[in-house]
């Protein structure tokens, strides 16, 4: 409470100001000043999609070059003006102990211009030219969602490379089944058909329940050539009539 009090009493003591009579000079200036911003808007992260609804969105790096231009200028412009040359001669208005005229230190025609200078002004055109260059990386902060993302992304990627490798299974089974029922049949292409090329490669080996053409080798010695003889010369002998 005390505290209080004093603190009170503090704000509310009377101020004792010092009054000073001296005049103090004071000088003015006036100017332009010309402010330009540059703003830098937040690009989007890019995202990437690989299907079944995943989508990751990775680091971003935003470079966006500038360049702006300024342009002050005056009107009326005047690149000259004429000041008045007065005339400031004094020779007489006053006199010596003699009588002579002499100079009293005042012109002696005040407010006669003799003639117009020309005073160049300096006015000018300014054009002021400026770039840069503002560069912006957004990161994704929460880096766990971001990973687990990539897993979801891999096992995806790892699902199509699947899915198309069966159907490649299935496109190659088919065309092997049709282009070999076709050759069973006697059908093919043309060899300079472009489509030739789609049972190049298919061979039919054997086709069911058909025997192919095949010859075989008998081994032959001399022994069984007598044999083969006299076996001969028997059945001769056996079949020949009996004489009366």
């Amino acid at each position: 409470m005390r505290r209080v009090i004093a603190t009170l009493l503090l704000l509310t003591a009377p101020a004792q100001a010092q009054v000073s009579s001296t005049a103090a000079p004071v000088a003015n200036s006036s100017g332009s000043v010309t402010n330009q911003a540059v703003q830098v808007v937040p690009a989007r992260q890019f995202t990437n999609t690989y299907g079944g609804g995943i989508s990751c969105q990775g680091a971003t790096l935003s470079i966006n070059p500038f360049i702006s231009s300024t342009t002050g200028w005056a009107q009326p412009y005047e690149g000259h003006y004429n000041e008045p040359v007065y005339d400031t001669i004094d020779v007489i208005g006053a006199f010596d102990p003699e009588g002579n005229a002499i100079p009293d230190g005042r012109p002696d025609n005040p407010g006669d211009v003799l003639f117009y200078k020309p005073i160049r002004t300096g006015q000018k055109t300014n054009l002021s030219i400026n770039g840069g260059i503002t560069a912006t990386i957004s990161i994704p902060l929460d880096r766990h969602h971001v990973r687990t993302c990539r897993k979801a992304a891999e096992k995806q990627v790892a699902l199509l490379d699947a899915t198309l490798a069966d159907k490649r299974l299935n496109y190659e089974i088919a065309r092997l089944k049709n282009c070999a029922g076709l050759m069973k049949e006697g059908i093919m292409f043309h060899p300079k058909s472009p489509y030739a090329s789609i049972c190049a490669d298919v061979v039919l080996v054997n086709p069911p329940n058909v025997l192919p053409p095949h010859t075989h080798s008998i081994p032959t010695s001399s022994t069984t050539a007598e044999t083969s003889d006299a076996a001969k010369l028997t059945q001769q002998g056996s079949s020949s009539p009996t004489s009366p």
